[in-house]
């Protein structure tokens, strides 16, 4: 930095005194070297491009591997204290990570074993979706991106507690098929206002959480989504590793949109997805690899929720639950009315 403030006085002299030769290019290198040339060397040739799709990634096949079972961790699904018929032993719900822990090691006043896995996945999940975005041909700004990922750990959080509570509430008889209001062991507390805050518990976990929680999710899988393409039609395929993983991504997906009725939040990233396939093949731009496993585990998404509700269109109970032109029933609703109550 001295040589270049040097050769700047002098040039700054050179013009006050009337003497218009510009420096030689020699004369430039001479005294910036050391320090300028060595480190300009160190550059890369081609700097990538956030502007242009034209990716060329391999398929992140590690990346999708430990992405895809992750968030059954974090998910706890429905569970009961119900006696296995012919056993002594408490049961849990197949969709539980407590298959493998005995629940009375965790008493009902202390976090369990689903909970440790909720919050692992909160910690986990933001970091993966940190490194997929650092490696997106498109991005967005830092501070936006820090920001989503803030508020996927916020509302990730918010529905930890929620959820965690939701667990013991169904131990004591709370069926989650029926409103608040409506379950039997809520609508008689005293006092009344007692009701107010268990709603108010369900607004925070149902609505504010998943909203915090999803929306900067599906933001970032869309930008990510948004830089897969490639001008090559050949890279246009995905390894059969990638489309095994398709099943249980797709899986979690269902899961995610059913659980947390975020079906709007999910038809229109996956309807904004399919548009910028169609604007950029006309560009002679293809998916990559990691593109089709994005759209693939989607379109499977959309067909398992299909299935879902055809199944269960005529169910007068859920249908009461779930009123209005949208009809999504949530899985534990399900387990709650058709499941444990058999037992």
């Amino acid at each position: 930095m001295g040589h270049l403030n040097s050769f700047k006085q002098e040039s700054d002299k050179g013009w006050h005194d009337g003497n218009m030769q510009a420096p030689s290019p020699s004369l430039v290198l001479q005294r910036s070297a050391g320090t300028a040339p060595s480190r300009l060397m160190k550059l890369p040739a081609q700097l990538p491009s956030t502007l242009t799709s034209g990716s060329t990634s391999p398929c992140r096949t590690g990346f999708w591997t430990l992405a895809a079972p992750l968030p059954w961790w974090g998910n706890q699904g429905p569970e009961s204290r119900r006696t296995c018929p012919g056993s002594p032993r408490k049961c849990v719900a197949p969709l539980s990570p407590k298959l493998v822990f005995p629940l009375e090691w965790f008493p009902l006043n202390k976090p369990s074993v689903g909970d440790y896995f909720h919050m692992a996945y909160n910690i986990i999940t933001p970091f993966l979706l940190l490194k997929l975005i650092e490696r997106s041909p498109r991005t967005l700004p830092r501070s936006m991106i820090y920001v989503s990922i803030i508020t996927f750990v916020m509302g990730a959080s918010i529905h930890l507690v929620g959820d965690s509570v939701n667990h013991r509430l169904l131990f004591s008889g709370y069926q989650h098929h029926l409103s608040v209001r409506e379950n039997p062991i809520i609508k008689n507390l005293k006092p009344e206002t007692l009701i107010d805050s268990f709603e108010l518990l369900y607004y925070y976990d149902e609505y504010l959480g998943h909203s915090m929680w999803y929306i900067p999710f599906f933001l970032i899988l869309f930008i990510y989504f948004s830089g897969c393409f490639t001008p090559t039609k050949a890279e246009s395929s995905a390894p059969g590793v990638a489309l095994l993983l398709v099943m249980p991504s797709g899986l979690y997906y269902w899961y995610l949109v059913t659980e947390g009725q975020i079906f709007l939040l999910f038809i229109f990233t996956f309807f904004a997805m399919l548009a910028l396939v169609l604007h950029q093949k006309r560009k002679r731009l293809f998916l990559d690899s990691n593109g089709l496993f994005l759209f693939y585990s989607f379109a499977l998404t959309l067909l398992l929720v299909a299935l879902w509700v055809a199944w269960l269109w005529n169910d007068p109970v859920l249908r009461k639950k779930y009123p209005g032109v949208i009809y999504v029933p949530e899985p534990w609703a399900f387990y709650t009315l058709h499941v444990s109550s058999r037992h």
